[in-house]
């Protein structure tokens, strides 16, 4: 396969408008799109029987508006380009109406109360700024959706929003620094898409694994990732020919595939992909998802996406690395050649600064799940505490600009290794720091929070918007007249009020957590905590003020989420009941009967004496959580929500030990699932 043959192959993208329409028609939609305008029906039109001709050559007999509904995951009705003629045959027609508005059946997806059961209409709107692309022989033009009454029941309409509003709040500033020819401004987006790849067939064996997506039982292998060996290692020839297929698949439906390695934990791996607007990103990141799931089953896997399918290694996150362009090429986070001297760019900075320390709650609930909160905090995922990372460099410019002092040089900016024949080279102004929520890696953000499940438009929904209103307060404050001046006294205001969110240490140690509580950090470690402060007013205004989300869907959003984060913990403790009484009670109390027919051959069997106990209390502890879950019925959501949290985990935590300690001590032809050992180890 030639990646620059078929790249887009798949994809009505901006090569195919400019073959199929006429220049006047191309020229004009590129004019809407540029200027944020609507279509008129006659281009859609155009735009429709160009698309319909295009996509019956590659295959295709259907279409349908994909869109992303707050569950999280994609979704997509299928009609066929087929009418009657009026003769007995067919025609094959896509109208310029059907292109830009859909009518799904809205009444099964979650609304958070936005509308009643019965009330079932619901609207796609075609958005002309994601090219359309064909998908198991299906062309899929990606849409909004939204209620009748055109409230957002998606996470695409915020996110285009979000962008909207930042561009012009960016585009202010910027004309503010003389930088007239510049029209736009784009949020960019780069996710890191971590994974795992388990043997079908053992996963199948595993109801944990089929209901929920991750383990709730399992006793540690002996090995783990102790010794790093996996990291960057050598892909075994199964994987490779995985991730060989997943590149080439995702290449033709025109995703910027680049990276992929395998990632710390035994059987994890990792995609990255080039950067793209935010809104490409997202569309592009939900495909990588479902693409990789799909193509993971040709090969006799399952791709695992959960934030911490295994217990005691790495879960995955979703790295999102966050920055803004101009559409004159300028990249607002590049610090340049001397950071120090560059007056836009410490203004970027530290109105980022600001806008993180004023908004962690919102950024810890741009990734709050019932799996998330799992991964969190532990083995080499970022603390639930929102901090940044800005590297000794920068750190220094922003406190020498604090105390009214003149910043120092670096005084080496060049590596040496030591061999002769090995090249010298620059370093870069910041060290890249793995432990911090939020790090910046040179001319970017890296929010490491996201959980791997996760859509993206919800962190990058967040980042552009606290970061317009952060924008909009900055223009009060710049004197076009004194720009310097004005600059410093900003840069040295935030220092003095927010510099408490700046962290250039180990995120991982248990003395920042305490020092950052001792700021006045946010420590939010369960969802539960977070989403309370969704609905704060001080939130709720932010958004209205900019046209991003209201209260109604402020409000609705909060409750899917909580409705969401109860949901999953239902279904989990259900599962750990089943597979208690179903699999590990008979496998153990099997094991107890053949020790019982030996035990005359020994003075005294500790073995089956604990394992007796062990049985005892697992059957306690099984009936304990029932006991609790069945408690919940009765109640509210937010009650449930903080039941599953204060009583329910903690019981499904103390199950999990008493079977985890019984699997240890069990022969494992009796163990009725794959172990640990088995899923991580023998895959390949």
């Amino acid at each position: 396969m030639n990646p620059t043959e078929t790249f887009g192959s798949m994809v009505f993208n901006d090569k195919v408008f400019r073959e199929r329409l006429k220049k006047e028609d191309y020229e004009e939609y590129v004019r809407c799109v540029e200027e944020d305008k609507p279509l008129t029906l006659r281009l859609a039109t155009v735009i429709a029987e160009a698309m319909k001709t295009w996509a019956i050559e590659q295959g295709c007999t259907h279409f349908t508006h994909w869109f992303q509904p707050l569950t999280g995951v994609t979704a997509e009705k299928h009609d066929s380009f087929i009418e009657s003629d009026g003769k007995g045959g067919v025609i094959m027609k896509f109208s310029g109406k059907e292109l830009i508005k859909g009518e799904p059946d809205a009444s099964s997806f979650p609304s958070g109360g936005l509308r009643a059961t019965f009330e079932a209409r619901g609207y796609t709107a075609w958005d002309p700024t994601s090219y359309a692309f064909i998908k198991d022989g299906v062309l899929c033009v990606p849409t909004a959706f939204c209620s009748y009454n055109g409230q957002a029941l998606d996470k695409k309409t915020p996110l285009l929003r979000s962008m909207e509003e930042l561009n012009r709040q960016a585009v202010k500033i910027l004309h503010i620094f003389g930088k007239t020819d510049v029209k736009k401004v784009i949020p960019m987006a780069g996710p890191e898409q971590e994974y795992f790849l388990i043997d079908r067939s053992m996963c199948e064996k595993r109801p944990d694994l089929v209901f929920c997506g991750r383990t709730l039982f399992g006793a540690r292998a002996p090995k783990g990732q102790e010794l790093g060996d996996h990291y960057f290692g050598a892909v075994k020839p199964r994987v490779v020919a995985y991730m060989k297929e997943l590149d080439e698949e995702l290449w033709k439906l025109g995703v910027y595939a680049k990276t992929k390695h395998n990632e710390t934990a035994p059987s994890q791996h990792e995609l990255a992909v080039i950067y793209t607007d935010v809104n490409t990103a997202t569309d592009h990141n939900q495909i990588v998802m479902e693409m990789m799931k799909k193509i993971a089953t040709r090969h006799g896997f399952t791709c695992l996406l959960h934030e911490k399918p295994f217990a005691s290694i790495n879960g995955s996150g979703k790295h999102n690395n966050w920055s803004l362009q101009t559409d004159t090429g300028i990249n607002l986070l590049e610090p340049g050649e001397n950071p120090h001297d560059n007056m836009l760019f410490l203004l970027i900075l530290s109105t980022f600064i600001s806008a993180v320390d004023k908004h962690q709650d919102l950024l810890r609930i741009s990734c709050a799940s019932a799996g998330n909160d799992l991964r969190l905090g532990a083995y080499e995922a970022p603390p639930a505490v929102i901090s940044i990372f800005l590297g000794d460099e920068l750190t220094g410019i922003l406190s020498a600009i604090e105390k009214g002092k003149n910043f120092s040089e670096r005084a080496n900016c060049e590596i040496e290794i030591g061999v002769k024949g090995l090249p010298k080279f620059r370093k870069d102004s910041t060290d890249r720091n793995r432990t911090s929520p939020l790090a910046f890696t040179g001319n970017k953000f890296e929010f490491r929070l996201t959980g791997s499940a996760f859509s993206v438009a919800d962190t990058n929904l967040i980042m552009n918007t606290i970061f317009a209103d952060e924008l909009a307060e900055v223009e009060k404050k710049l004197d076009p007249d004194n720009l310097a001046e004005s600059v410093i006294a900003i840069v040295r205001d935030v220092m003095r009020e927010h510099k408490r969110i700046i962290f250039n240490g180990n995120g991982y140690s248990g003395d920042w957590i305490k020092e950052a509580e001792r700021l006045g950090l946010l420590n939010l470690p369960t969802t539960v905590d977070a989403l309370p402060y969704f609905a704060k007013e001080e939130n709720v205004s932010m958004f209205e003020r900019h046209g991003i989300l209201s209260r109604t869907e402020i409000e609705s959003r909060t409750e899917i989420q909580m409705e969401n984060y109860c949901n999953i913990l239902h279904i989990e403790c259900l599962t750990m009941t089943d597979m208690t009484r179903e699999l590990y009670l008979p496998a153990i109390r099997k094991y107890i009967r053949d020790l019982s027919d030996t035990a005359f051959l020994f003075k005294e069997n500790k073995t089956l004496d604990k394992l007796i106990k062990l049985y005892e209390q697992t059957e306690k502890n099984v009936a304990a959580l029932e006991k609790v879950v069945e408690k919940t019925l009765s109640l509210s959501l937010s009650e449930k929500a903080i039941v599953y949290r204060d009583d329910i985990l903690p019981a499904m935590k103390k199950l999990r030990a008493s079977v985890d300690e019984a699997e240890l001590m069990t022969a494992k032809k009796y163990w009725p699932v794959p172990s640990y050992a088995d899923l991580l180890f023998s895959a390949y």
